[in-house]
């Protein structure tokens, strides 16, 4: 096992989830639980793939994948804000949703080989012995671009005005709209911005580190790993960049662990007749059922230190949330 090669692997990897988990941490943060991410991941991989392969362009994939990602969170938007829907139930729909959508829409591109993101090393920094090879050779644009995306978002969220007013409203948002926030506007906002970033997270995947489209196993369950991120990194996207890199880290490590195994014949237990570990397959159905339980649950929202009003409509009059 080579330990320079699991890292570097997890830094691509992870930034996947990384752009999926700090977009619902926004989302979160300004009270809104979007269990839909999955779906607007797949859809943002086949609007990235498919505009790349139309105009050639890559940047204008990525900028397509963010847009679809975008409108199809409004949708999750208009039903939870504006009609106080089940957040729950609006986010499995929108997963479905987007699915639908991305297969039906993506029929026919299996195969083909649109522009990729880019990829290169930073000069001077990519020869630091141990660093440089895991850090700064051969990634992405888009891997760069995470690790500057993640302490801003940071910064945004806990050193910024319009930060205190994104969790203001997702803590407080009768509060909030007694001194003049728009808590309607604001929620719109950054389930718009959560949208995005899940369509960017779906690009990542089809135009850079996993290049092609793969229909449904496109994103292999990652946007419910995001969403369990979330929870684990307690709403806070330095721990959710953290824990997308070690999962992308581990999910390599298994894959490396694996291979060895099988080559020598060995019948290890954790594994089961797949290229990845049978642990790593529950992950995705252990989070969704997780993040169902703290989207459901107000006490167990309280115990984990979730905004005070996630999942809770908000109805302009009623107090105590």
């Amino acid at each position: 096992m080579n330990l320079e090669i699991i890292l570097h692997a997890g830094l691509a990897t992870g930034t996947i989830l990384l752009f999926a988990a700090i977009g619902e941490v926004f989302s979160e943060r300004a009270g809104v639980l979007n269990l839909g991410v999955e779906g607007m991941m797949l859809l943002g991989a086949m609007a990235g793939f498919s505009t790349s392969l139309a105009t050639g362009n890559v940047w204008l994939g990525l900028l397509a994948a963010i847009i679809a990602g975008g409108i199809l969170s409004l949708a999750h938007g208009l039903v939870t804000i504006h009609f106080q829907a089940d957040q729950v139930v609006s986010g499995l729909s929108l997963t479905f949703l987007g699915t639908g959508l991305a297969l039906v829409l993506g029929e026919g591109l299996t195969g083909k080989n649109p522009p990729l993101v880019p990829s290169f090393n930073i000069p001077g920094l990519s020869a630091i012995p141990f660093i440089g090879p895991v850090f700064f050779t051969d990634h992405s644009l888009l891997v760069y671009v995470g690790y500057l995306f993640a302490p801003l978002a940071w910064y945004f969220i806990f050193r910024t005005r319009p930060g205190m007013h994104l969790r203001a409203v997702g803590e407080k948002p009768d509060a909030a709209d007694t001194m003049g926030v728009n808590v309607y506007g604001l929620r719109y906002l950054y389930v718009f911005v959560g949208g995005c970033l899940a369509g960017l997270a779906g690009a990542t995947i089809s135009l850079s580190v996993s290049p092609g489209w793969y229909s449904a196993q496109t994103t292999s369950g990652q946007g419910w790993i995001a969403v369990g991120l979330v929870i684990f990194a307690q709403w806070d996207p330095l721990r959710a960049a953290f824990g997308a890199y070690l999962f992308g880290a581990l999910r390599r490590g298994i894959l490396d662990l694996q291979g060895p195994a099988f080559l020598l014949g060995m019948k290890n237990p954790l594994y089961v007749n797949s290229n990845y570990g049978f642990f790593l397959q529950m992950t995705p159905y252990i989070l969704t059922i997780l993040a169902l339980v703290i989207g459901s649950r107000q006490a167990a929202r309280k115990r984990l230190g979730a905004p005070a009003a996630l999942g809770l409509p908000y109805i302009r009059g009623e107090r105590g949330l």
